[in-house]
């Protein structure tokens, strides 16, 4: 693996070896990885551009509760969830519906899962 930091003044290229051998993972959507080391429960990023969702949000949209529903759909992403097919939509729906409801009756706010037309699928 290999790094490059880019700043106004140059390219600094960072070599990095890998730190353990090749890792295979076989999970199912859904499900939890058990990690031999600490570092490995880290699933993954998600990057939100809060900017372009602020302006997405309409009118009699809560900007806060459109940034946690999407955050909640990245968050699936990272699970195993895509939506490439209605089948696999429905799962991930249903799954993003699941937390919102539990986040919803935590905070008591009502939060629903992104429509299909959002982010597409096929």
């Amino acid at each position: 693996m290999s790094l490059v930091i880019r700043n106004l003044q140059r390219v600094i290229p960072i070599r990095r070896a890998p730190l353990r051998s090749k890792i295979e993972i076989h999970l199912k959507a859904g499900e939890f990885p058990l990690p031999e080391f600490p570092d490995d429960y880290n699933l993954g990023d998600i990057f939100l551009g809060v900017e372009y969702i602020f302006h997405q949000c309409k009118e009699d949209e809560d900007y806060n509760d459109i940034l946690t529903v999407t955050a909640t759909h990245g968050l699936c992403h990272l699970l195993g969830f895509t939506h490439s097919t209605e089948a696999e939509w429905q799962q991930m729906f249903q799954k993003e519906k699941a937390v919102l409801d539990e986040l919803g009756r935590r905070t008591g706010t009502r939060l629903q899962p992104l429509t299909r037309d959002l982010f597409g699928g096929s």
